[in-house]
């Protein structure tokens, strides 16, 4: 299979438990908690800077390759704080204990392994243009914000069909020319990514202490089934 489907069918689980987690399962049904919402759009605003600092000063050609400015967040989210927290948003906010260990591990992938951005990058942002335009008109409806504000990290202004741009995207994940090493590095990358998501959005739920737990325990069986794979592409003749 090519990249792109090997990460949506690597993925798959992952992507289905991040969609039934107590806080974005509420949130598809219309039940969202303004302070609640306001601290995921913080904890976002300190995810996607980490992430596209990490993308746009890397060297890896592969990641320069995925890298689009019309996808990126940082702005469109300063945005929305402003309107949630205020003017002086940018001393109001916190990141939490999730939202921390998700941004210590994009540093630490990018200065280790900068190629697995690419998990990172295709978590968040494939996950933005496919549910976003749904979770928009849910904060909407529910939220009601002012016209303009409070919605602007969903709108992709530079990206009139997002279905188009997901194909080329895909495309040019295809032709990245990743092996097999790498192609199951990204999928255990990209796991670990949903699973940081599930994290932040337990933590939302006061879950924090069981939800890390079950994260750490996730991630040792990911790399040690990395390292299995690995080993076996080793020893392929």
């Amino acid at each position: 299979m090519t990249l792109s489907l090997e990460l949506k069918e690597g993925t798959k689980e992952s992507h289905s438990a991040a969609e039934n987690t107590k806080f974005v399962a509420a949130f598809l049904r219309g039940v969202l908690n303004p302070e609640e919402y306001r601290k995921l759009l913080a904890n976002f605003y300190y995810v996607y800077s980490a992430m596209e600092e990490a993308i746009s000063s890397t060297e890896d050609p592969m990641v320069q390759q995925i890298r689009s400015e019309s996808l990126e967040r940082k702005e469109s989210l300063a945005k929305d704080l402003e309107y949630y927290y205020g003017y002086n948003w940018e001393k109001t906010i916190q990141s939490s204990q999730a939202c921390d260990t998700y941004v210590n591990r994009i540093k630490k992938v990018a200065e280790e392994d900068p190629y697995l951005l690419i998990a990172h990058h295709y978590t968040r942002y494939i996950g933005d243009l496919s549910g976003g335009q749904i979770l928009k008109e849910i904060t909407k409806r529910v939220l009601t914000p002012p016209e303009g504000e409070g919605l602007n990290f969903y709108d992709f202004p530079s990206i009139p069909n997002a279905k188009e741009f997901k194909t080329n995207y895909r495309m040019v994940l295809d032709n990245l020319g990743c092996d097999e090493h790498q192609i199951n590095a990204l999928i255990t990358e990209a796991n670990y990514a949903f699973r940081l998501n599930m994290y932040m959005f337990d933590e939302i739920q006061g879950k924090a202490s069981q939800s890390f737990l079950k994260l750490l325990w996730s991630y040792i069986q990911d790399i040690l089934g990395e390292l299995i794979v690995s080993k076996r592409f080793r020893n392929t003749p």
